[in-house]
């Protein structure tokens, strides 16, 4: 998230000065991993100006492009995003019940305004122009483009209707084009989700949250409507592992504890002795355990009682149990439950393995969502990529054996984290274009084109790119729409319409 679980860093984004966003040649004394021997003398020389190309508009893209435009008072940086639209993952991925972590938003904008600084959407790097193409038009080109997959369960009935990935149900709530068609079916009362991340809170979160507080979100008006539908009561988060291995954080268990109108159903049997296992675990996963065995195990008070009685929806975590199988209804059509090995754990802490003991359980449910990572995929054959891995092999942003080629986000080191790891991870990445910059690994002796390149290019090929001004022509349609419907705006889905709205 992500992927989602995408967290906001307040107070530490860059908000790109006054006026148009630009940034002070000396400002690199502010930081100290910054303040290198010869780093500042180099910077205040009147050095030509490096041309910048960042692939992809989310958080590692927009921190990639702020860190240079920061720390170099003369380089020019260009985004470009394969859709019309802007900020990636906080945009699609972030749920819609968390506006506080799109505040990130704010500053990317102002780095989308600055006057060295361009954005360029609805353009798709390795089909509209080729990274060769980018590399001979920009002396560093550097690929923030995310995780645009997800891992699959590999098991039998994967494939059958009512089984979903959560990204594409997060992308399908939240907007995502691509994922406007799923139509997800919500005629059952039991969902099982497969694995113990953010994102799957996120999702469980959605399917059980009242529609009063959905309503006053920016979820989509066509998922409102289906949720408004939804038959689902109850949703089960399943993990191989056990409670001390669980993925999710502590804010969005807290939340899901507190969801009005539904109750935590947790089994006493997980968690007791586990007091003992904790006293000398890392702080946060020690508070995370604590909150679990307290829910699961203290008798709450007189009035939690009679709420959590009253609760029309309920939700639970099965812990040491991994899928083997959906089962499919009698005609074979859809999904009717699934089929799980019941594991014991060799090890302890994260490096804990799950080992099956023989035995299996079902648990009928209508409704499954796996959760279980997301996944990088190549996006040009110049490009090296480790297929295993899921991302480009690098060395502190440097692609391996291509000189001039950077990446950053979740295609350099996997998609984990929240998004204070990814922007220090594409700070990472930015000083060390900044770093080649003034040893001289990049040449910027000869000058380049940038998009004056790029551009005869994409005109060429029939693709007429997006501007940021033109995003804030999107932005505002979309405001004005939220604002008559009570809601901070209502997301446009389609692409085409994007298009049409800014006369393209």
């Amino acid at each position: 998230m992500a992927g989602a679980g995408v967290r906001a860093p307040l107070g530490r984004c860059w908000a790109g000065g006054k006026g148009r966003g630009r940034a002070s040649r000396n400002s690199i004394t502010s930081s100290p991993a910054l303040a290198r021997p010869g780093l500042r003398r180099w910077l205040s020389l009147a050095a030509p100006a490096p041309r910048v190309c960042v692939v992809g508009s989310g958080p590692a893209g927009f921190y990639t492009a702020q860190h240079i435009l920061k720390h170099h008072g003369g380089a020019r940086v260009d985004i470009y995003e394969k859709l019309p639209v802007p900020f990636g993952l906080v945009r699609f991925g972030v749920a819609p019940d968390h506006p506080e972590v799109k505040n990130v938003i704010n500053a990317f904008t102002q780095t989308g305004r600055s006057e060295r600084c361009a954005y360029y959407g609805n353009v798709t790097v390795g089909r509209d122009v080729t990274v060769a193409e980018l590399r001979q038009a920009y002396h560093a080109v550097v690929l923030s483009y995310g995780a645009e997959d997800n891992q699959v369960l590999g098991i039998p009935g994967e494939n059958l209707s009512g089984v979903y990935s959560a990204r594409a149900f997060v992308g399908w709530y939240n907007g995502l084009p691509e994922n406007q068609s799923l139509q997800p079916d919500l005629s059952c009362d039991t969902a099982l989700i497969v694995g113990q991340g953010n994102v799957a809170l996120d999702v469980a979160r959605i399917l059980l949250s009242p529609l009063s507080l959905l309503q006053k979100t920016d979820i989509t008006e066509s998922s409102l409507a289906a949720l408004a539908c939804s038959k689902v009561k109850r949703v089960w988060l399943v993990g191989r592992r056990g409670p001390l291995q669980a993925a999710f954080t502590i804010k969005e268990l807290r939340e899901m504890i507190n969801l009005p109108g539904a109750r935590p159903v947790l089994n006493p049997a997980d968690f007791t002795g586990l007091e003992n296992a904790i006293k000398d675990t890392p702080r946060p996963r020690k508070r995370l355990t604590e909150l679990m065995i307290k829910t699961a195990l203290e008798k709450p008070g007189e009035k939690t009682v009679e709420v959590q009685a009253a609760a029309p929806r309920e939700w639970g975590l099965k812990f040491q149990r991994s899928p083997q199988e959906v089962l499919p209804t009698a005609d074979g059509s859809r999904a009717r439950g699934i089929r799980m090995a019941l594991t014991r754990l060799e090890g302890s802490g994260d490096s804990a393995k799950a080992i099956p003991t023989g035995d299996v359980e079902e648990l009928e449910c209508g409704l499954v969502l796996s959760s279980i990572g997301y996944r990088s995929l190549p996006l040009d054959p110049s490009v090296p990529f480790d297929t295993q891995r899921g991302i480009i092999p690098n060395s502190s942003g440097r692609v391996e054996g291509v000189p001039g080629l950077y990446c950053s986000g979740w295609v350099k080191r996997g998609p984990t984290g929240v998004i204070i790891t990814t922007m220090n991870d594409s700070f990472d990445t930015a000083q060390s274009v900044l770093e080649d910059l003034q040893v001289g690994v990049l040449d910027v002796s000869t000058s380049r084109e940038g998009f004056g390149a790029v551009g005869s290019i994409l005109r060429d090929r029939g693709v007429r790119p997006v501007s940021f001004s033109d995003w804030e022509k999107i932005n505002a349609a979309e405001v004005a729409r939220g604002k008559a419907a009570g809601k901070p705006r209502e997301k446009i889905v389609d692409p085409q319409e994007m298009l049409q709205l800014i006369g393209h």
